[in-house]
């Protein structure tokens, strides 16, 4: 501590109670929310472009088709690529399998798990027994106007059993019986109800006249199921048409290989299918339209196309505007609080805005870091992206605080107070003070461009003193950009904030 110049000029004041508002201050651009340059994926003439410059659309609405008819064709061959390697694939798993053409019963199996077949092996019949034929001659005079559908009366021998038939086929000639009586030979099909048998044999009339004797019951349809491919019996299915599963090394690969073709053509089919919608252009984004490069005609996708950007969209449902913040301010700054934003352009209005989002991507130029901080704006008001503008945003702030001028603090939280103040009573006679005064130590809080918030060491009905050279010199500083980097207030002491006599 010093004596106290005689000839400094003091400033006497008293505390008061104000609200204390620490800001910070930078300048930024104003941008669209959010911001989309439509370009095409792909070569064609431009058919539709049914907007213009200023129009609003939503996401989703269509901006540009471009003619697509050779990808039609693409789509169009590859969809039957894709169905001939189904086709293939299915004949590959169905060789693994030796089937039955006729459904009916199994008659007999000459294989068994694990016996190796050949390619023309016999391995099964099978006969169709639901339908039963039972051929009989009867007189040719009679059998002359029968007719094909006809129902017949048929009789089981040696059950004596009735049912039904109906005529299935006619011989168109006569032939003699052992009776030397011309005859002609009747097809009859009888449905089997599950209990005839081809062992069994049985008789019929036709409108009243019985045939000339009696026959075996016959199958109407037999197979005898022959192997395709040769390999081991690895199942008896015996299940629908497939009878029996082989396997082999063979059959494996032609099933796998089957199968890589076919999810190639899948594959190849989708890609071109995704290609088509690329020929249908929608906005990707909801917003105006504020550029539009591509009209009817142009053709885009290739070297020759008019401009590689087709049209720009801007999301004006809020602006934002970014602030580049020094490394020493960016602590002070949170998502939040609020800014007050002031634009070049727009005399006379302020919009309020918000600090949505504080980056730890930082940007070092000459050895100084600094932070870029984002701002909403919802209440756009006449702002447009791209105007200059200049955002305060509050940092921190007091109500009815305890204050005095800034420059009143000397170094080490000291203030120039009254013999007669109240608080005089706590002096530091350690500090040597002018006639009349005292210095008393204080706590601060939170300063403004002008007043900084006591805490403790003073109150309402003391009078401090300044010194008024100094609050000069503090003002001169200021004018000419110190202190702070952008600061509006400081903190107070041990907050960067100044202190009389030019000191910090």
């Amino acid at each position: 501590a010093k004596q106290a110049s005689a000839s400094a000029q003091y400033v006497e004041t008293s505390p008061e109670k104000r609200n204390i508002v620490n800001s910070y201050s930078a300048d930024g651009t104003i941008t669209a929310a959010d911001t989309y340059t439509v370009k095409p994926m792909v070569k064609g003439t431009v058919l539709t472009a049914d907007f213009e410059v200023g129009d609003t659309v939503s996401k989703g609405n269509v901006l540009y088709t471009i003619d697509s008819s050779a990808m039609a064709s693409s789509v169009e061959k590859a969809q039957l690529s894709l169905e001939q390697a189904q086709s293939s694939y299915d004949d590959a798993v169905d060789a693994q399998y030796i089937r039955s053409s006729v459904r009916g019963t199994v008659a007999s199996l000459k294989v068994k798990a694990g016996d190796v077949v050949t390619a023309g092996q016999e391995v099964a019949v099978v006969r169709d027994d639901s339908t039963l034929l039972l051929t009989l001659d009867f007189p040719a005079a009679d059998a002359a106007s029968y007719s094909v559908g006809q129902s017949v009366d048929v009789t089981i021998d040696g059950t004596f059993e009735s049912t039904t038939g109906t005529i299935q086929s006619i011989s168109g000639a006569d032939s003699l019986s052992s009776g030397n009586l011309a005859v002609r030979s009747v097809v009859i099909a009888v449905p089997n109800p599950g209990t005839l048998n081809t062992a069994m044999s049985g008789t019929a009339s036709i409108n009243g006249v019985s045939a000339m004797g009696s026959a075996h019951f016959t199958c109407q349809y037999e197979q005898t199921i022959t192997a395709s491919a040769s390999g081991t019996v690895a199942a008896l299915c015996v299940k629908d048409t497939a009878l029996i599963q082989l396997s082999s090394s063979s059959l494996t690969k032609q099933v796998k290989s089957a199968s890589n073709s076919l999810r190639s053509a899948e594959l190849s089919l989708d890609d071109s299918q995704r290609s088509m919608e690329d020929y249908t252009i929608t906005s990707p984004i909801s917003g105006t339209i504020i550029e539009k490069d591509v009209k009817v005609g142009d053709t885009v996708g290739s070297s020759s196309s008019t401009t590689e950007t087709m049209c720009v969209i801007y999301d004006l449902s809020y602006l934002e505007m970014t602030l580049n913040v020094d490394e020493l301010d960016i602590l002070d700054i949170a998502v939040g609080q609020k800014a007050e934003i002031t634009a070049d352009a727009i005399d006379g209005q302020t919009f309020e805005g918000v600090v949505t989002s504080i980056s730890s991507a930082g940007t070092t130029t000459g050895g100084t870091t600094t932070y870029p901080v984002t701002i909403r704006i919802d209440e756009t008001g006449s702002l447009m992206p791209g105007m200059n503008a200049t955002a305060v945003i509050d940092i921190a702030s007091a109500e009815d605080a305890l204050s005095i001028p800034s420059y009143a603090v000397v170094r080490g939280n000291y203030v120039l107070v009254t013999k007669d103040s109240p608080s005089a009573v706590n002096a530091d006679t350690s500090m040597n003070a002018p006639d009349g005064y005292v210095f008393v130590k204080v706590t601060t809080g939170i300063s403004d461009d002008d007043y900084i918030a006591v805490t403790s060491g003073l109150e309402e009905g003391d009078t401090i003193a300044y010194d008024s050279a100094s609050a000069s010199k503090s003002s001169s500083d200021e004018q000419m950009g110190f202190p702070g980097g952008g600061m509006s207030g400081g903190g107070g002491p041990g907050g960067g904030s100044r202190a009389p006599g030019g000191g910090f």
